[in-house]
């Protein structure tokens, strides 16, 4: 029961942080929740509990949803999300959580490089986006970074921003949340962790938000971003050491 409540303290921080940044909390939830759970079941309690985290960022966030951009990425994510999600049932457990690590490492270091740099505003970007946003968030639990980056381009409000992201993650992670409970990836005995999830989620986004509102945000992704780097190259570490 100890490990729950270090997990939950820690997911709390994640759904700040993530709320903060505008990418979403599993970027950080993710790497955090695989220090422990088996990989598999870090996919289900992610999808799970990121589907309380977008209501509550709807709730909160709810003004400007842009429906153009919702329909031309999130239609995409949504396709690419169940694809890769049912690719997790067939691939060794330990190279897609190795895929996972490495994928983080490198968004993250491309994202401090390249941090003030925008995307062309397409709608191909914003089906390329939605495809590889959707596609990792399936296999890797995490795609945030990447529709964070193509909602970039579009230079929202922060409330829009935070919405659009959090509309279109809410059909990613139903989807996903299917195929991963539907396969076994959310363990009975972990649906005491359910209500403490709802909880972090409200709560979470609704500090994020106060933050948001008084902190600069350029400031808070790069502390994100820098310990999404440290905490993929601690678990790189951790599977050499266990190998």
């Amino acid at each position: 029961m100890e490990k729950y409540f270090v997990f939950i303290f820690l997911a709390f921080i994640a759904e700040v942080l993530g709320t903060i940044s505008g990418f979403g909390s599993s970027i950080l939830f993710v790497p955090v929740a695989s220090l422990y759970f088996d990989f598999k079941t870090v996919l289900g309690i992610t999808a799970i509990f990121h589907v309380f985290s977008n209501l509550s960022k709807i709730a909160l966030f709810r003004k400007g949803i842009q429906k153009d951009i919702v329909i031309k990425l999130g239609v995409p994510a949504v396709i690419f999300v169940t694809i890769g999600a049912f690719i997790t049932t067939w691939f060794p457990t330990e190279q897609i959580e190795l895929a996972m690590n490495i994928i983080l490492i490198i968004l993250s270091i491309y994202l401090i490089i390249n941090f003030d740099k925008k995307l062309k505003k397409s709608n191909a970007n914003l089906y390329a986006g939605g495809i590889a946003s959707g596609f990792i968030a399936g296999v890797a639990g995490t795609g945030g970074a990447i529709r964070g980056i193509t909602l970039s381009a579009f230079h929202l409000s922060k409330d829009a921003f935070i919405a659009t992201s959090a509309f279109i993650d809410l059909g990613v992670d139903l989807s996903r949340a299917i195929v991963y409970t539907s396969n076994g990836y959310f363990k009975k005995e972990n649906l005491i962790l359910i209500p403490f999830l709802v909880l972090i989620s409200i709560l979470g986004s609704y500090l994020g938000k106060l933050i948001l509102n008084k902190t600069s945000e350029k400031t808070f992704r790069y502390i994100v971003l820098g310990v999404i780097v440290a905490t993929a190259l601690f678990q790189l570490y951790r599977m050499l050491i266990n190998s």
